[in-house]
């Protein structure tokens, strides 16, 4: 198990008492990362060119369909000479420049604009422009591995579009490019054969592996191939997922991508007629429940650990595309994230470490955050990431103060490195969840205060059974050797989802939020300087917007201190 956990406590209300810790054996050691460096060493030397040469198919098996649908902007885009993603967007003439995002060098290079492509025109307006960019890539990097052209997690994704989408690529009779293109993805296929486990655990791993079963069902004579790659893809899965199927790195936004992914995959076992091994379909079948019990009230993702809030549409898509029809998990305990569900209102959660340093960049200081939504209206949120973005501004939005939680001397409750790693911080997490009649209580803490601070951060969530209250406390208990020494300042933020009006009351006690539809909601503390400040939330299209956030701000004496609030809807 990924982490081990501590249960005890009674009643047939209460799910016991859990200490959930981070896991310091996942990720990237030196000697793995040495391995890597080695890996990518080794495919320059004449040896490996070797290994990829060969015979190539004269044509595929068959062509499975890509069962997730593009995006039409993107693929408009491409119609119009650039490429979009994000908020990149480059013109075609200038993609071998240089200077994108990884998330959009990774776009461009596994061939994932197939997919928007296909959703923007027929196949007979679109292929002429996927010959053209195919073909340009094919000429500065069919012959020479080159990193990260020919990185194994992208040959594994290039694999899957290049089949699903061969009527674009191979429609026009251009005997030479079909003849480039089909001798470059054998031997692919033959560097993923020796590369897949080159690349970090977690999605990449996955999809390298993907593309070895892909290759091996879709290309003649890949029988062998196949054996290897179910194989490889069953180890994968089982070192990236928890036993509750979330993703180690804990990011809801790559559970979306192994989803889609996998679901992808599916499509090549069923356009084959072969049952999928059940390790995939156990992983799958588990993937998905987790994914949408990160989903708030309007569908789409809440935000975590550096991932925006995917849109409604798309993750519909996914678990459509997935076979499965999950019932969210309220307690993903080891991935750890909780869900609340009364009424019209849903809540999510963050009561787990965070990932290891190791294991992602862009992680978040984000422990006992929360997001809360009423229906389809977002009400608290947090702010949320998306690839792109100004590097300043981006570790910004990798800080405590910007989730729905407390921060202790304006200090991050696990530290943040300039290269999108994790510090030292929460190592531990003390998790209680208690169901009554009257409503689902959670009861966490966390030490990630203790060794710098001495306080350890308490927070007590109850949500009420018709949805419309929320009562919340939160406490700064004495601990470690450096309890007891001095007063210390804090600040509680309430990140506030952009369009609601939101004005303090007259007594500085409270604050009423009024959304643009619907219900009306009271914010009320007893104690702490109330204001509000401005925010930001990135959007489902990576657009920074203009938002608010309620804060209260106070000082604990050294012996630690509490304060209650509340948000009620009150009309």
């Amino acid at each position: 198990m990924p982490r081990k956990g501590e249960e005890g406590g009674e009643g047939p209300q209460s799910f016991g008492r859990r200490r959930l810790r981070g896991d310091g054996t996942r990720g990237l050691s030196l000697a793995d990362r040495l391995n890597q460096r080695l890996h990518r060493l080794a495919w320059r030397s004449p040896i490996h060119r070797m290994r990829l040469a060969g015979r190539y198919p004269l044509q595929l098996i068959d062509v499975p369909a890509d069962p997730i649908p593009g995006r039409r902007k993107a693929g408009r885009a491409l119609i119009e000479g650039a490429m979009l993603f994000g908020q990149e967007r480059i013109p075609l003439s200038a993609l071998s420049r240089g200077g994108q995002s990884a998330g959009f060098i990774e776009y461009r290079h596994g061939f994932g604009w197939l997919r928007d492509l296909a959703a923007a025109v027929s196949r007979e307006e679109g292929a002429p422009i996927a010959e053209k960019i195919a073909g340009d890539w094919l000429a500065e990097h069919a012959r020479t591995v080159t990193d990260p052209a020919w990185r194994p997690d992208l040959w594994g994704r290039r694999i899957l579009f290049w089949t699903a989408y061969a009527p674009y690529l191979l429609s026009s009779g251009d005997d030479a490019l079909r003849t480039a293109l089909l001798n470059t993805l054998a031997r692919g296929a033959r560097h993923l054969d020796r590369a897949a486990d080159s690349v970090p655990q977690g999605v990449p791993r996955i999809a390298a592996w993907s593309g070895v079963i892909a290759a091996g069902l879709l290309i003649p004579g890949g029988d062998l191939r196949t054996t290897h790659g179910e194989a490889g893809l069953a180890r994968a899965l089982g070192q990236a997922l928890y036993e509750d199927g979330g993703l180690a790195t804990r990011v809801p936004a790559m559970q979306l991508d192994l989803v889609e992914l996998l679901a992808q995959l599916r499509a090549v076992y069923e356009v084959r007629a072969r049952p999928m091994p059940v390790a995939i379909t156990t992983a799958l079948g588990k993937a998905v429940p987790a994914l949408v019990s990160v989903v708030m009230g309007d569908g789409g993702l809440s935000s975590w650990q550096g991932g925006g809030p995917a849109n409604a549409s798309a993750i519909a898509a996914a678990v459509n595309a997935s076979g499965t029809r999950p019932d969210p998990l309220p307690q993903a305990r080891d991935w750890g994230y909780q869900r609340l569900e009364a009424g019209a209102s849903r809540l999510v959660m963050d009561a787990a470490p965070p990932p290891s340093g190791a294991m992602i960049r862009g992680g978040c200081a984000s422990t006992l955050a929360f997001e809360l939504s009423e229906g389809p209206q977002r009400l608290i949120v947090n702010c949320g990431c998306a690839p792109g973005l100004p590097p300043e501004f981006a570790q910004g939005l990798r800080t405590t103060a910007a989730h729905s939680t407390l921060t202790l001397a304006d200090t991050n409750s696990t530290a943040l490195h300039e290269d999108g790693s994790l510090g030292r911080g929460v190592t531990e997490v003390e998790l209680e969840r208690i169901e009554a009649r009257e409503g689902v209580t959670l009861i966490a803490a966390h030490d990630g205060y203790v060794r710098r601070h001495g306080f350890r951060h308490e927070r007590a969530l109850t949500l009420s059974s018709d949805g419309k209250m929320l009562a919340g406390e939160d406490r700064l208990a004495p601990a470690g050797r450096r309890r007891g020494l001095a007063a210390t300042p804090f600040v509680i933020r309430f990140h506030l989802a952009p369009g609601l009006e939101t004005v303090l009351t007259a007594d500085a006690h409270g604050a009423l939020i009024r959304p643009p539809e619907g219900g009306a909601w009271q914010f009320r503390v007893d104690t702490g300087a109330l204001s509000l400040e401005p925010s930001v939330w990135i959007d489902s299209l990576g657009r920074p917007r203009a938002a608010q956030a309620i804060a209260i701000s106070g000082e604990t004496p050294p012996d630690g201190t509490g304060l209650a609030w509340s948000f009620r809807r009150v009309r």
